[in-house]
């Protein structure tokens, strides 16, 4: 759990974090890319099963080092998964130096005033509990911005830290995700207000506590940079939102003081059909180019 160590850790430390918490809805799509069609598995279980070798030949790689890697976000299935039969977050902690996240959202619900809140977190307190049990030290939940609505987008950001003020006393650190989608025609107008909302909660909340802030990468370059002002956020991520990999990182370069969080971004060019080495000589490229454009 939390304590002032980690949290130097994180705020210091070199690298990015590693989006590995596709759920039931992203899966497929991350699977399609890795080479997987649809049709090679017919149940939920079994996808995740795939899924999972999948990640597990990225975690095991030596190319997959804490020195590009600081973190790793997991999905839930991760708390019953294991890496040569040793609990997935533990290995990451242990044999790979890397701190691990545990995604908590349960989804999004239907659009309302633009944007999409987050499902009732109605696994919240099992979660809770299991994670107990393995070395996470922060909490990743996400909602979705649809449009350029500002109250709608004030709500949002209020049910975000409200959450972040319950998962910190929990001894955790939140990792807040407002996404906007990343083609709406009104995108920078949204980011207007996400930001308005961002500094409305972030003046009021108590400076104890601390956050980590997961944003999609703004149309103007350094657009969020004046918030890192606010003693409460340790670390500023950015998302990919669906970019191909190279037009991710150059926007990433050309904010600064922001560190990836990419998903799909990280994933892009490896091939379950690949070679060892061949899938670590694409790993060992896109870890490299990842880890320059979060440290420019």
């Amino acid at each position: 759990m939390l304590d002032e160590k980690t949290l130097t850790i994180v705020k210091t430390h070199p690298g990015f974090i590693a989006a590995m918490d596709q759920g039931d809805l992203s899966t497929p799509g991350a699977l399609r890319q890795y080479g997987v069609p649809d049709e090679t598995y017919q149940t939920s279980e079994e996808m995740h099963n795939i899924i999972h070798d999948m990640r597990t030949r990225m975690i095991i790689s030596d190319e997959f080092s804490s020195k590009y890697v600081l973190g790793v976000i997991l999905y839930k299935d991760a708390l019953e998964r294991t890496i040569f039969s040793e609990p997935m977050p533990n290995y990451l902690w242990d044999k790979k130096g890397m701190l691990p996240f545990l995604k908590i959202d349960q989804g999004l619900a239907p659009i309302r005033n633009g944007v999409q809140l987050m499902e009732e977190l109605t696994e919240f307190d099992e979660l809770v509990e299991k994670a107990k049990d393995f070395p996470f030290i922060g909490f990743k939940y996400r909602s979705l911005i649809c449009s350029a609505n500002k109250e709608g987008i004030k709500q949002l950001v209020k049910q975000q830290f409200d959450l972040a003020e319950k998962v910190y006393d929990l001894g955790y650190l939140p990792m807040l995700e407002p996404d906007i989608e990343l083609h709406i025609p009104d995108k920078k107008q949204a980011e207007i207000y996400l930001k308005e909302a961002l500094n409305e909660e972030l003046s009021q909340l108590d400076s104890d506590v601390k956050i980590m802030l997961k944003l999609t990468l703004p149309t103007e370059a350094d657009f969020y940079h004046d918030l890192l002002d606010y003693p409460n956020i340790v670390r500023m991520l950015a998302s990919s939102s669906g970019l191909r990999q190279t037009e991710a990182d150059k926007k990433l370069s050309e904010n600064h003081d922001m560190i990836a969080s990419f998903s799909r971004a990280l994933t892009e060019g490896l091939s379950y059909q690949e070679s060892d080495l061949e899938f670590d000589f694409h790993l060992r490229q896109t870890l490299h180019a990842i880890f320059n454009a979060s440290n420019t």
